[in-house]
């Protein structure tokens, strides 16, 4: 779970440090590849947590979306429509979801070694 929390870091970390600028022009494909990243990075912390986690389903998906959702606001620009709003929509959904099955995942797991402790101590 450690990897995926340490490549964001030092991604974020390497972002802010550099002068490196994206154009205007690229900027909503920038944001849309970001969003599908961050979806598949939460959706592998939890598959982590659920111990179903496959590193080969995990980098499939984390290219396979940012592919999509680049290829998906490629296309609304050429067309003339705003089709980059159903990646926002769907990795959206998606990576909120995510994150409420971790929270109460972590929040089930802190409960019952709460549990555990006050059973250890009453015995």
């Amino acid at each position: 779970m450690w990897l995926p929390v340490m490549g964001l870091l030092i991604g974020i970390l390497l972002g802010l440090s550099t002068e490196f600028r994206i154009p205007e022009a690229y900027s909503s494909y920038l944001s849309i590849a970001v969003l599908a990243a961050l979806d598949t990075l939460f959706g592998g912390i939890r598959a982590h947590l659920e111990n179903v986690f496959e590193e080969k389903v995990f980098l499939t998906g984390f290219f396979t979306n940012i592919a999509l959702a680049a290829g998906l606001a490629f296309l609304g620009v050429h067309l003339g429509v705003d089709l980059y709003l159903a990646a926002v929509f769907a990795f959206g959904v998606r990576l909120f979801h995510n994150i409420a099955v971790i929270r109460r995942f972590l929040i089930e797991k802190w409960v019952n070694n709460r549990k555990k402790d006050r059973d250890m101590i009453e015995e």
